[in-house]
């Protein structure tokens, strides 16, 4: 019986491999009927082929020879198409139903063969026996082989998969600027998926417009664009420009839905909102376009474009991997570029409203000669509550601020805002900067308990000086700020530069921690001295080991070499200093000071005697005839008179009339009472009462100042011709 059955199995053999290609195709023919996932791909049909040709010349081979299954080695095609079907990410129970079938398709072929060479059933039992035991030990270790490579290639598939996600960790949203984001997105994508990936955003999105209305197209912006060819030829809409697509075409769809789309493009199947364009579907033919995905951009659950997926290459269709990896890392993108747009509208927006708060022109005044600029950070946490100002005070006098504020964004610059504002209502009511800075720390403070917010939320630095042209004296103290630098004109020495050193006063703590003192430091400042103030970007230097030491000395060599224009100077600080994107806001006022001679100031002391204010409008009568200012001289007699009048009757010696002619006419009388002068209407009857209205409707501008010696009540006229 064993001869009989060897012989019969080798008979068996002999016969079907005349028939091999028959046999492959009937399995062919079973698997395309009932796998019809496989034949989506022709790559898995033509490998499929081979594959089920190689099955079938293996187990005729054995039965042929009567080898022993235990060391057979599955067909290379059947690996390579166990790998295959893993990267096209087509389920392992496809793979397994290919073997099941295939198996099921010899078995009934070798019993018909069986059948036709033998009527003896003992053989025919026999024979079953064999095959039915031989076949399944085949498939049970080839199909593990498969299986394994399946298994291989799928890990290696999702092992990539990670790496391309942790890349794109890396690579999208290095900055927060959308056009960076959406072109990191397009080279990844080409690096790993596509031929060619565009980014197109919604144009009222990126104009941060309201929902849009209702219309035939959806408009786009075609934001950022790459290919594994040079220069995009692929691309019909230039980077930058605006296109549309017709509602209900596929990223209107996809966009509307937020769900993505796949296409297979072929030269009679082409979608109609492609083939209604004649330049995409030229495009197509020319490229050999071949597959598209087409991915929704939303973030925080809006909608804000879309990116799509290209394959001219090759025609292997975008499988479900695919998509799920193409969508993660749009997914990803989209957060980011919703973050660059928010990001840079809360800049524009806060830069707007900084620029509008900060002086749009330093005023020019008699006293200093100014030059300012300010930088917003080019990092990514916003525009900060950087500001100056300069501020014209009575008496010649102005006033130099300059401050930063804790934190960034709108908050901060709306912060800068109001104090900025505090700080010229406290300097117009001309105090010292001690008690200005005293005052402005306790409106810090009112805001921190009006918020609810700590002293780390809502806080600042500020610098207030003062400066004297007739005195030449600088008056400064700071809360928590950087001092001024101070260039004095060059002394004659030999190198012929000026001397610069920081101002030499004591640093208050910032504002908004209450009940610390703050001191006002007082110096002279020769004709022609040069004041740097400046918040602390400007000196702290790129990086995170920054040197302000560093800063600040490049700072003084600067200044030592300082041109003649401030403008210029202001531009080369700006130049050695920063780099080109700074880390923090900069602000920076120049200010180089003024004197006022003996030509343009009068003085004259009194004793508190009534006789003495005549000679008070005698004096006044002769500087005006000598500035040539006759067209004053009732204005300013009558002023006088009424000011020195009630110094002396009011006040305590000592008592002065300074004059003061400069943009100007300024009669300032100071005693040294601290008594504050009060207008009021005075009744018919009454002697007095009318002596300060008067002054104010003579004056263009009065008030009164107090000083550590008593007060001074001044007054302005402008001269005449002046606008």
């Amino acid at each position: 019986m064993g001869i009989d059955v060897d012989t019969f199995l080798t008979e068996i053999a002999l016969r079907l491999r005349r028939r091999s290609d028959e046999l492959a195709t009937r399995m062919l023919a079973r698997t395309r009927e009932e796998i019809p996932t496989v034949w989506a791909h022709e790559d898995l049909a033509n490998l499929a082929t081979q594959a089920f040709q190689q099955h079938v010349d293996t187990v005729l081979s054995f039965l042929e020879h009567r080898l022993d299954t235990s060391g057979v080695q599955a067909p290379p095609a059947a690996v390579s198409f166990a790998t295959r079907l893993a990267e096209r990410g087509v389920p392992i129970s496809e793979l397994l139903r290919t073997y099941r079938l295939g198996h099921a398709t010899v078995l009934d072929l070798l019993r018909e063969e069986t059948s036709h060479l033998t009527t003896d059933p003992k053989v025919r039992d026999a024979l079953t026996e064999i095959l039915i035991a031989g076949t399944f030990d085949y498939v049970d270790r080839t199909s593990e082989q498969a299986v394994t490579a399946y298994q291989r290639a799928r890990d290696g598939r999702l092992q990539r998969r990670l790496i391309v996600v942790n890349e794109a960790s890396r690579r999208i949203g290095t900055s927060l600027d959308i056009a960076r984001t959406a072109q990191e997105l397009a080279e990844l994508g080409t690096d790993h998926l596509a031929d060619f990936v565009t980014v197109d955003l919604l144009d009222a999105v990126l104009r941060e417009e309201g929902p849009a209305p209702v219309q035939d197209v959806m408009v786009l912006r075609r934001i950022a664009q790459h290919s594994v060819l040079e220069g995009c030829p692929e691309s019909v809409v230039p980077t930058g420009h605006t296109h549309s697509f017709p509602r209900g075409s596929g990223p209107d769809r996809a966009l509307a839905t937020g769900h993505p789309l796949r296409y297979r493009i072929t030269s009679t199947d082409l979608p109609a909102w492609l083939a209604g364009s004649e330049a995409r579907r030229r495009a197509v033919s020319v490229f050999g376009m071949r597959a598209m995905l087409l991915i929704p951009l939303w973030a925080r659950g809006s909608p804000l474009g879309v990116a799509q997926f290209f394959r001219h290459r090759d025609a292997t269709p975008f499988d479900d991997d695919d998509l799920l990896l193409a969508q993660e890392i749009t997914s990803r993108a989209a957060v980011y570029i919703d973050n660059a747009r928010r990001y840079t509208h809360e800049r524009a927006t806060a830069l707007a409203l900084q620029r509008s708060l900060l002086p749009n022109r330093v005023p020019r005044h008699g006293a200093v000669e100014t030059a300012s600029r300010y930088l917003p950070s080019g990092a990514r946490a916003g525009v900060g509550g950087d500001w100056y100002d300069v501020i014209p005070l009575s008496g010649a006098r102005v006033a130099l601020v300059i401050g930063d504020v804790v934190g960034r964004g709108l908050y901060a610059s709306a912060t800068m805002g109001r104090l900025r504002t505090a700080v010229r209502t406290l300097a117009d009511i001309d105090l010292m900067p001690d008690e200005l800075l005293t005052h402005l720390d306790d409106v810090v403070i009112r805001m921190q308990h009006e918020e609810g917010r700590d002293p780390d939320e809502i806080s600042a630095t500020c610098l207030y000086a003062v400066y004297d042209p007739v005195s030449r004296i600088c008056s400064l103290a700071s809360a928590g700020h950087v001092l001024p630098a101070v260039a004095l004109p060059a002394d004659g020495d030999s190198a012929g530069r000026p001397r610069v050193r920081f101002a030499d006063a004591p640093i208050g703590p910032p504002l908004g921690l209450g009940g610390l003192p703050f001191e006002t430091a007082q110096f002279e400042l020769p004709e022609g001295s040069l004041l740097a103030l400046f918040t602390d970007g400007l000196v702290a230097g790129p990086g995170p080991g920054r040197d302000p030491g560093g800063g600040l000395a490049r700072l003084c060599d600067v200044l030592a070499r300082s041109a003649t224009s401030l403008e210029d100077t202001c531009d080369r600080l700006l130049e050695n200093l920063l780099p080109s994107r700074p880390t923090d806001d900069v602000a920076l006022l120049l200010t180089r000071t003024h004197t006022l001679d003996a030509d343009h100031v009068s003085t004259l002391e009194l004793p508190s005697d009534p006789t003495m204010v005549s000679r008070a409008r005698a004096h006044a009568m002769g500087r005006l005839a000598a500035w040539n200012l006759d067209d004053l001289a009732f204005s300013t007699e009558l002023m006088v008179s009424e000011l020195v009048t009630n110094a002396i009757r009011y006040g305590r010696e000592p008592i002065s009339l300074r004059m003061i002619l400069q943009s100007t006419l300024t009669c300032e009388v100071a005693d040294a009472a601290s008594t504050a002068p009060h207008l009021r209407r005075a009744r018919t009857f009454d002697e007095g009462g009318r002596g300060l209205f008067l002054v104010a409707q003579l004056a263009e501008n009065w008030g009164t100042r107090y000083t550590r010696e008593g007060k001074v009540i001044w007054a302005e006229q402008p001269l005449p011709g002046s606008s």
